[in-house]
């Protein structure tokens, strides 16, 4: 049996959360395990596509060592999918209480996105501390966080949204940033040509990043 987890765990687990998105349900398994392999445990599928479900499902029984979770989850019923799928977090584009109240219900953590003050709020009210900033760069970037910082200083956030491996660095320094978002690790190219090496050294250089 899996033991609970925390927006906190899923934030801490490294210093990257891959944004993944999957045309084909058979590479599912070999890029999480590259993932995995590499240091990336926590892994984000996003529900953009078809055959993310199953995907998520088949990372969640075939790869014990990667935790699957799901992105761009927009309503309770995407929460309710996710989790019979087998995800054991949720991370949502923006925030409705509809979507906070499923995941609370199901047990399954959400980092939910802002990119506004009133956002914050509104999540904060609702018992989420643990928060996305999407999309980070057009949002206002890391000086947007900064500015966060006083009136905000108990959140900590995963900046997605533009973040690669030239900037992640500039993200990771900030106090209130736990980790962040990306599909660098995983891009498009690698894995249309499965090739997990790569994706296995993105990782390993992913995993190795300081906060």
């Amino acid at each position: 049996m899996n033991q609970p987890l925390t927006a906190l765990d899923v934030m801490h687990d490294a210093p990257v959360i891959p944004v993944i998105v999957l045309q084909d349900p058979q590479d599912a398994v070999p890029l999480a395990r590259a993932l995995a392999a590499g240091g990336i445990r926590m892994l984000e599928v996003t529900l953009r596509t078809p055959v993310a479900l199953e995907c998520i499902e088949r990372i969640a029984k075939e790869v014990p060592e990667a935790v699957a979770g799901a992105g761009t989850i927009r309503s309770a019923a995407d929460a309710q999918a996710a989790a019979l799928a087998g995800a054991r977090f949720g991370v949502s584009p923006g925030y409705t209480r509809s979507v906070g109240k499923a995941c609370h219900d199901l047990g399954m953590p959400l980092l939910p996105g802002v990119a506004t003050g009133s956002e914050i709020m509104m999540a904060q009210e609702d018992g989420y501390q643990q928060l996305k900033f999407f999309p980070a760069l057009q949002a206002g970037g890391a000086p947007m966080l900064k500015a966060w910082q006083g009136p905000f200083g108990e959140v900590r956030f995963c900046p997605t949204g533009g973040i690669h491996a030239g900037n992640a660095a500039e993200f990771l320094s900030l106090a209130n940033v736990a980790c962040v978002g990306g599909s660098w690790i995983v891009p498009a190219d690698a894995i249309a040509r499965k090739d997990w090496a790569r994706i296995e050294t993105l990782a390993r250089e992913a995993k190795a990043l300081s906060r």
